[in-house]
């Protein structure tokens, strides 16, 4: 007779609670560990799942490969939306082609050497070793938007790291789906038909929600402050699920719809990031927790051979062909073409993808899971530590950038006005400006200045130091205005007019001048 499942009950729930709050605080403390130590804070997390797995003290018994990747596709569509609000646009734009690129041909480069190699190499079936190769041929988000942080490279760059960790996954999702999938493989072409109409749908489904939700956010002011973010990250999700609904591509969807609304200039932007940045840190670690579950290690040993051979195909001659024949039309110098290389990074995303084949009951399937989790975690140990030490090495993202400003926008609906919290940071070349200076347009005013815990009203002399925070008042009418003259002054200092940085700021000057008495 079947046993029945027991329900769930408050005892069990308060269980649950502790664990995974434990799970939470062990992951919190091994980031601080992580970023002192140089280890990627994702085989930390990994760590913490197989030591609570089958093998591991915990001794939990996990193996349910289609909730791994239902869990695994929610955190990665969490993280790509964290990833798309702070990815700036001005920086992502002249990348775009070059992204594309890499997304397309640089896949399709990557996952045929990647394949041959398996094939030849390690024995494996075309099947399995096409698989593996469409599985490990997408860069992971996760892992590039968190060295990233870490590793000051130059715009154009990060750019197309980032535009490219965000564009990939739909083709290899859908490669991947079409390899594990009974029968004969379709044509090239079909594919390739089917991978650019997703795309299509996904791109124009994330930029119509992007648009929509950031238009009704600067137009309706919420009760609270704390629904922004709730309201920001409804609107990213809804764009996933939008596009995947549609039969486009849900991962691009989010990325882009979660980059318009980052670049909407939209209240209370400041903690909308911060919460999005907390979320996505829950996601990270709840996904890598779980693969770390799903693992068996005592399993691995027999796959590490073809999981380092594959993977020395994959980082040492797939990777950087598909970016040199897809940067080709570019011309990018080598030294940006060996870092690109380089910052292939993979984590989570492959690990995912490779529960697609267990789903599907491809043959095999569990030793092409095994193969990719350790070619993952060796590679991410390889790659991960070494990538800020190659961009010296390169003198890539040595020069110094002037640091753009923070600020956060609060609209006053009823006075049909806006108030800009506006704080300088260390880099910035708004320090040394003069409040009359900074020539805001006519209707915006700087009435407050914070120094040191110290607040006064500024006069149009007030010599602006880095550090400070000022309170900026502004109509409707000239409110973008004002943002965009006080972010050309922090990048430009007093001769950001001259150096062509406020375009769009005029409408009237001198507004700034009355912010003192």
């Amino acid at each position: 007779m079947a046993r029945r499942e027991r329900p769930l009950t408050v005892h069990h729930l308060n269980q649950l609670l502790l664990l995974c709050s434990l799970v939470l605080l062990v992951a919190v403390a091994a980031v601080r560990v992580s970023s002192r130590s140089g280890l990627p804070s994702l085989l930390v997390y990994l760590g913490i799942g197989i030591a609570m797995g089958r093998d591991g003290v915990g001794a939990i018994p996990f193996t349910n490969a289609e909730l791994t990747q239902v869990m695994g596709y929610a955190a990665l569509v969490v993280i790509l939306a964290e990833g798309g609000l702070g990815t700036k646009w001005r920086e992502i734009r002249p990348a775009l082609p070059a992204a594309a690129s890499l997304a397309l041909v640089g896949v399709a480069v990557s996952v045929g050497v990647t394949a041959a190699g398996a094939h030849y190499l390690c024995g494996l079936e075309w099947r399995q070793a096409l698989i593996i190769g469409a599985v490990v041929s997408s860069t992971d988000a996760a892992a590039v938007f968190s060295v990233l942080r870490k590793v000051p490279l130059p715009a154009r760059l990060t750019g197309v790291l980032e535009a490219e960790s965000g564009f990939n996954d739909a083709p290899v999702v859908i490669l991947v789906v079409a390899f594990s999938t009974a029968g004969p493989v379709e044509h090239w072409y079909t594919l390739l038909g089917v991978i650019l109409l997703e795309l299509a749908i996904g791109a124009a489904v994330g930029l119509a929600v992007g648009w929509l939700g950031s238009w009704g956010l600067r137009h309706v002011a919420l009760p609270a402050s704390g629904l922004y973010p709730i309201a920001v990250m409804a609107i990213a999700v809804t764009a996933y699920a939008a596009g995947a609904l549609a039969h486009g591509s849900g991962f691009l969807a989010v990325y882009l719809a979660a980059m318009m609304l980052g670049n909407a200039k939209l209240p209370h932007w400041p903690a909308t990031r911060g919460f999005a940045e907390g979320v996505g840190w829950i996601a990270q670690i709840g996904m890598f927790v779980l693969l770390g579950l799903l693992v068996t290690p005592h399993e691995l040993g027999d796959d590490v051979l073809p999981a380092l051979v594959i993977g020395l195909v994959l980082t040492m001659v797939a990777r950087p062909l598909s970016v040199v024949v897809s940067l080709a039309p570019f011309r990018m110098p080598w030294q940006e073409q060996t870092l690109l290389s380089w910052a292939g990074l993979r984590g989570a995303v492959p690990i995912i993808l490779a529960t697609i084949p267990m789903v599907n009951g491809v043959d095999a399937s569990r030793r092409i899971f095994n193969i990719v989790f350790v070619l993952v975690v060796a590679y991410t140990l390889l790659q991960g530590p070494t990538l800020p030490w190659l961009a010296r090495l390169l003198r890539l993202g040595e020069g110094p950038e002037a640091a753009d400003l923070g600020i956060e926008s609060a609209p006053l609906e009823r006075l049909r006005g806006h108030l800009l919290s506006v704080a300088i940071p260390e880099g910035s070349r708004m320090h040394g400006v003069e409040i009359n200076e900074l020539r805001l347009p006519a209707g915006a005013a700087v009435t407050l200045v914070v120094r040191e815990g110290r607040s006064f009203v500024p006069l149009p002399t007030t010599v602006l130091r880095r550090g400070d925070e000022l309170l900026v008042v502004a109509t409707d009418q000239v409110r973008d205005a004002a943002e965009t003259r006080l972010r050309a002054v922090g990048q430009g200092g007093k001769l950001a007019g001259w150096l062509g940085l406020d375009d769009g700021a005029a409408g009237g000057r001198g507004g700034g001048a009355r912010g003192g008495r």
